[in-house]
């Protein structure tokens, strides 16, 4: 049980500096889901997850976020912000804008009481994605 909690950490924190060292990192989805806004500008309730094989690619040198969907959606980084530790979560805000111009944030979580289970949010003002992700080599 050290062992894997060893692992795990250590996993952790390279996904943590990863942001630092300008590599790219690759992540494979294996579901997502959808929030909307409705006409009255609240949100509704999220999609049933779906099953995906989406994979994402981080690559810090380039500044760019790459969701390899039916639809390449790929994101230019403007800013990284600083990791928030909760007793929960740990959170990496990334302000975006996609290749329409339009602004975004992407959200990399990591879901500290559900195994290190990590998320990436992608957040426009009227709609919502959520990946679930594990790091591939």
């Amino acid at each position: 049980m050290k062992i894997t909690q060893f692992i795990l950490t250590a996993i952790l924190l390279n996904f943590s500096i990863s942001f630092a060292s300008a590599q790219v990192y690759r992540f494979k989805a294996t579901s997502f889901s959808v929030i909307e806004k409705d006409a009255k500008n609240n949100w509704g309730k999220w999609t049933e997850p779906e099953q995906s094989t989406a994979i994402i690619s981080l690559d810090g040198k380039k500044d760019r976020l790459v969701i390899g969907t039916k639809e390449i959606q790929v994101y230019k980084i403007l800013n990284y912000g600083q990791k928030v530790v909760t007793q929960f979560d740990e959170t990496i805000a990334l302000d975006c804008a996609d290749l329409n111009g339009k602004p975004c944030t992407i959200l990399v979580v990591t879901r500290k009481n559900q195994d290190n289970r990590k998320q990436f949010y992608v957040n426009y003002e009227d709609v919502k994605f959520v990946y679930n992700v594990y790091v591939v080599n």
